[in-house]
């Protein structure tokens, strides 16, 4: 737009200047009457204007040719960047957040999925389930995602509900109003791996079943373990001492009623022995706090890291996601009988707040604050497991989504240990234990409540 100002305006001071030759040229600069008031002098001072406008033009024209090559440069970046493999799309697009799909396997996933998007899409599925026209939040958030380019703001979650009102209604299949999205899949299969195993159907273990143990005052006998107000729905179908329940099945992290900070600290900086960014999230509370498995799966590190101390990495049984929970109490940091192959199940206790860490040596508390770090990374390659390739995702929108969902804990008297109220069957543990020939390491799941006297829940200092 610049070039074009420049060549108007080239236009009209060429022009005046051609309308003033030619009135010099014809001899009406110095008209009779007006010789007494200089005008025998106006050819000199025309003379000096038209060098001042000619030199004027000529810089004007350099300008605008400059600003010509710009934009074409530009623009040619942009197609470049566009059109420059499946990986790169130019910013401002529907498609700016798609990076690095290669070798049959995604590369890199930026997970933007806000709280309030996660809890609209969890609404959809649950208030669908079971009926003629089912909704997947995981495919409503990737049609979402496809239509804005993964941004979630209010024009996402209306373009949610538009598209799941059509969805219930029987009036559209998600696969006709994502058939000319190119990058539906890539989202649908990089949601999935964040959040695929966290909602689903599992068995809960009814008050009167040994639950009721671990009620605190005021709460009812059906909601002692669910931990919120629309948790998920209840089945017909029933297992002695359990509900079945359809919802969200993974955990907060800290168990129910202890006091905790947090905010959104991802990709802020640590200096700690080299520079690099936060790769996690910080949930700020006092030592000793529970904390629980987010998710099902087996428990594939445990031990000392001089960056996060105590911790524990528990994979999910489709090898998708790694949960990192880091800082945990210094000489007494995981649960009783934790090892490395065990299968713990959402919602276990598995470990205890604390803030070691920053050492060589183990069992050190160097870290200032005390506080559960807790991580994720999406694996869609072994390669990716460590390394440079890491994937790792800012998870404060997923914290504060998973709040709909916590577990109380219990002390056991004459012990530093606590234990979950509530018991849950997961099908997946299920499956999973059920394709191992080996003698599976699952903890005892029997009713400990009946075996321990159960005192308190304060954290111990």
């Amino acid at each position: 737009m610049e070039s074009v100002f420049c060549f108007l305006h080239i236009f009209a001071v060429t022009g005046c200047l051609g309308v003033e030759m030619e009135r010099e040229r014809k001899g009406e600069a110095g008209r009779p009457g007006r010789e007494g008031r200089g005008w025998k002098k106006e050819p000199r001072l025309v003379e000096w204007m038209k060098k001042g406008i000619l030199a004027e033009c000529l810089l004007l024209a350099v300008f605008a040719g400059v600003s010509f090559y710009q934009e074409q440069s530009s623009a040619s970046r942009e197609s470049s960047s566009a059109s420059g493999g499946s990986a790169s799309v130019s910013k401002g697009n529907a498609d700016s957040k798609v990076l690095f799909v290669e070798d049959d396997y995604i590369k890199w996933v930026d997970f933007t999925v806000s709280y309030e998007a996660l809890c609209q899409a969890y609404e959809w599925d649950v208030e669908t389930h079971g009926t003629e026209h089912e909704i997947d939040w995981v495919e409503l958030l990737a049609y979402a995602a496809a239509k804005t380019g993964g941004e979630f703001g209010k024009d996402a979650l209306k373009t949610m509900d538009k598209a799941a009102e059509k969805l219930s209604e029987g009036e559209a299949t998600m696969e006709e109003l994502t058939e000319d999205l190119k990058y539906y899949d890539y989202y649908r299969e990089a949601y999935d791996a964040v959040i695929g195993g966290l909602v689903g159907e599992y068995w809960e273990q009814t008050p009167d079943a040994g639950g009721s143990a671990g009620r605190t005052e005021g709460q009812t006998a059906d909601s002692a373990g669910s931990g919120a107000a629309g948790q998920g729905q209840t089945g017909g179908a029933e297992r002695e001492g359990y509900v079945e329940r359809y919802g969200l099945k993974g955990y907060f992290p800290l168990a129910r009623g202890f006091d905790y900070t947090h905010y959104d600290d991802f990709g802020v900086g640590r200096s700690y022995g080299y520079q690099r960014k936060h790769l996690g999230h910080d949930m700020m509370g006092l030592v000793g706090t529970p904390i629980m498995a987010i998710e099902s799966g087996v428990v594939e590190a445990l031990g000392w890291n001089q960056y996060g101390g105590w911790r524990i990495g528990i994979r999910s049984f489709d090898g998708k996601r790694y949960y990192y929970y880091a800082h945990l109490r210094q000489n007494y940091p995981y649960a009783e009988g934790l090892e490395e192959g065990s299968v713990v199940t959402a919602g276990d206790v598995i470990g205890y707040m604390g803030h070691t860490g920053y050492s060589v040596k183990e069992n050190v508390n160097n870290i200032k604050i005390v506080h559960l770090h807790w991580g994720l990374q999406l694996i869609f390659d072994e390669s990716q497991k460590e390394g440079n390739n890491e994937i790792w995702i800012d998870v404060y929108p997923l914290t504060r989504f998973l709040a709909k969902h916590t577990q109380a804990a219990v002390k056991v008297e004459g012990t530093k240990e606590w234990r979950r109220t509530n018991q849950i069957m997961d099908p997946a543990v299920e499956a999973y234990e059920a394709g191992n020939s080996e003698k599976s390491k699952t903890p005892a799941r029997e009713d400990f409540l009946e075996n321990n006297h159960i005192v308190g829940n304060e954290p111990e200092q």
